[in-house]
């Protein structure tokens, strides 16, 4: 395959409401858009999932798109006979920066597969046409705002809550969550602001029955979890600490987790995606789709990913309108629960341009 054209995108979409997490709160998205085309006209798509701030990882907005620049994109173009099975290599003297060679590889695997007329879930080994979707829901003000939240998505029809925490705002929202709401899926995500040293204040959480902790601590501290997983009842799963198959294995071994987030972005792109679903899959571990606030661009390869036999849990794969009054494709909906995974070729769904272009912020022609 060869392209003729790379253009990264820069849009600013509003948030319907603000999000808060112990990395702070967000109001709005930059969101960094990749699209390729081909010699023979063909058009791909991806989105960075990095953040405008290095908070969730050292990775953020700005330096995305610098490091595509400068760095990625020289190798990339450098690479006869490309093909998305060739870009992780031929990207792999650049250390790190996983979600924009990822944003890069997608692209790419959505150009080709549209080429081949072949659906994300089809060339990922997908097994179902739908997936259970759960919402992540912030920190909030107080108990009754967050309760009168959950009430509503409930409503809504998702299949699992996930509540974001951290010390001080954890033992009171998880008690009255799990008894105004009763048995349903309900886990925790602290997104690394606990230590070894807090297990108590996790530990008193084992009562309410929860899926699991994701990332209770910082993301080096593979050993710290494994003990932390010997002190609480309640099963860990990981997120920010699993950037590829090699150290979901390790962390597996090391008794790190009994669950792993799978985030495409942070591990690099679907095809390293699909090594970590191997990897758990065959040691018995379950794993899920997480989410970082996609657009219906990220969303439509985030839900073929969940279709996958081993992702038995629901993922962070919420509505259009969870997020975004106005998605930048044809808005994802949940229907009795689920989302639909899409089956036409590629991710499946394409950009709407008279929104790409009211939202646009900047255009950059890379070739």
């Amino acid at each position: 395959m060869k392209l003729i054209s790379v253009e990264l995108l820069r849009l600013a979409i509003p948030l319907v409401s603000p999000f808060r997490t112990s990395f702070g709160v967000q109001t709005s998205r930059q969101v960094l858009v990749v699209k390729v085309t081909t010699a023979d006209g063909v058009v791909g798509w991806a989105e960075c999932v990095a953040l405008t701030d290095p908070v969730y990882s050292s990775e953020y907005v700005d330096g995305a798109a610098h490091v595509i620049e400068h760095h990625l994109m020289p190798r990339l173009l450098a690479t006869g006979n490309l093909t998305a099975a060739r870009v992780a290599g031929a990207l792999h003297t650049v250390k790190g920066h996983r979600m924009a060679k990822a944003a890069i590889e997608t692209a790419v695997l959505d150009a080709e597969l549209r080429t081949a007329s072949t659906s994300f879930a089809t060339h990922l080994g997908g097994v179902v046409d739908r997936v259970p979707a759960g919402v992540s829901v912030g920190i909030m003000d107080s108990v009754p705002e967050l309760l009168s939240t959950v009430e509503g998505y409930l409503a809504e029809g998702y299949v699992r809550i996930k509540l974001k925490i951290q010390p001080g705002w954890d033992y009171e929202p998880v008690k009255a969550v799990r008894e105004r709401f009763g048995d349903i899926l309900l886990q925790t995500d602290p997104n690394t602001a606990y230590t070894l040293g807090d297990w108590k204040l996790l530990a008193a959480l084992d009562p309410f029955d929860l899926l699991f902790h994701e990332q209770p601590m910082d993301e080096e501290d593979l050993r710290g979890h494994a003990e932390l997983s010997k002190l609480l009842k309640t099963p860990i799963c990981l997120d920010e600490s699993i950037v590829s198959a090699k150290v979901a294995a390790d962390a597996i071994a090391m008794g790190a987790c009994s669950v792993i987030n799978v985030k495409p972005g942070r591990v690099g792109g679907y095809l390293e995606s699909r090594r970590i679903h191997d990897v758990a899959q065959a040691n018995g571990i379950p794993v899920w789709c997480g989410g970082m606030l996609e657009t219906g661009i990220g969303r439509a390869a985030n839900a073929a990913l969940a279709s996958l036999p081993g992702f038995t849990l629901p993922g962070d794969i919420s509505a259009s309108n969870r997020y975004y009054s106005q998605d930048l494709t044809p808005p994802f909906v949940l229907e009795d629960g689920h989302i639909t995974v899409p089956t036409a070729p590629g991710i499946g769904v394409d950009p709407l341009p008279e929104v790409i272009e009211g939202l646009l912020v900047s255009r950059q022609q890379l070739l």
